[in-house]
């Protein structure tokens, strides 16, 4: 069930009790190198979640499942959680907000910066398993072992949270036709499909796996969670094995549609938006342009909102990649 109006007006003033909204900006560049027709009134608004203390979104739903975790009375020993670096980020700026220690799972050969970033908030990092259900299942097993309590990688409360992007979106642009959303397991692109139905809006929200990750889209297309092997080594924040069923059931009934967009579409859409605008972009971040793309014809004359989740890739990544390799 989405979060309503209220929950998600509390959740958002939690949220800017810490950090202030990102902005949305439209680049003059980026948008003409996108119209599919030159001065045919195509709208391009990049919404920057690269800009949050972390560089990525994740830090809305940590901030407001550890208040509300503590607002209710329970102040566990330890937090546990798996990641592939975002999230591990946000649980450790909201542990240390607090005074939890905090220990995260993180699969072998995980990003070396993002594993630095996490240590530096003061995050107990373990290296396990060769994917994020690997890490997330040894998770489980450590929390139950230290007796602490684990956070979930998704969560009404994390859904709650990210959803102050999806109201600071909408409220400064209302009449947006569509927006394009990456999706990891599934709170990012959830928490823009509440903040639309809490304002009432009828804009398209358009979901972007990795072709190297096709769980999600599979998963809607048959109407049931299916597991499927990841191969994608740009889009980790997208690199989801197994759906959430009620991140899926969310999904199913709030997005226009799902694309899959390969590396090479991703490693050519993080090269385009620093060419036109000088972000930089993790794989799942510039994972809505690449999708944007592929349906060009679409945006003519229309409003469109791409999330640029976030900006935490390897310098040695993202120099390949703007080398003009996938990787």
């Amino acid at each position: 069930m989405l979060p309503d109006a209220a929950n998600l007006r509390d959740a958002a003033a939690r949220v800017h009790a810490v950090l202030p909204p990102t902005p949305q900006y439209r680049w003059p560049l980026l948008e003409a190198a996108v119209a599919p027709r030159p001065d045919d009134g195509t709208e391009l608004w990049l919404k920057h979640e690269n800009h949050t203390p972390v560089g990525a979104f994740k830090i809305r739903g940590g901030l407001v499942y550890f208040e509300r975790l503590i607002a209710s009375g329970q102040r566990p020993a330890g937090v546990v959680s798996a990641t592939r670096g975002n999230h591990g980020q946000s649980i450790g700026f909201a542990a240390r907000r607090h005074g939890l220690p905090a220990l995260v799972l993180v699969p072998r050969g995980n990003s070396r910066e993002k594993n630095a970033a996490m240590r530096a908030l003061g995050v107990e990092l373990i290296e396990f398993g060769d994917d994020f259900q690997a890490a997330r299942e040894e998770a489980m097993r450590l929390a139950a072992a230290r007796g602490w309590h684990m956070v979930p990688s998704f969560h009404p409360d994390l859904v709650a949270g990210v959803a102050s992007y999806g109201l600071e979106l909408f409220g400064q642009l209302p009449q947006l036709d569509a927006v394009y959303v990456p999706i990891g397991l599934g709170s990012g692109a959830c928490g823009l499909i509440a903040a639309r139905e809490a304002l009432g809006l009828g804009c398209e929200v358009i979901g972007v796996v990795s072709s190297g990750a096709p769980a999600y889209a599979l998963s809607l297309a048959r109407g049931e969670p299916v597991s499927h092997t990841v191969t994608t080594t740009l889009a980790d924040g997208m690199a989801c094995r197994t759906p959430e069923a009620d991140a899926l059931a969310i999904l199913q009934r709030g997005l226009s549609r799902v694309l899959q967009v390969s590396d090479d579409e991703v490693a050519a859409a993080m090269r385009l938006l620093y060419e036109t605008t000088h972000q930089v972009a993790e794989g799942a971040g510039a994972a809505a342009l690449a999708a944007a793309w592929q349906e060009r014809p679409r945006l003519a004359g229309r409003k469109t909102a791409l999330v640029l989740s976030g900006g935490n890739v390897d310098r040695e990544v993202y120099a390949r990649v703007l080398a003009g390799a996938a990787a």
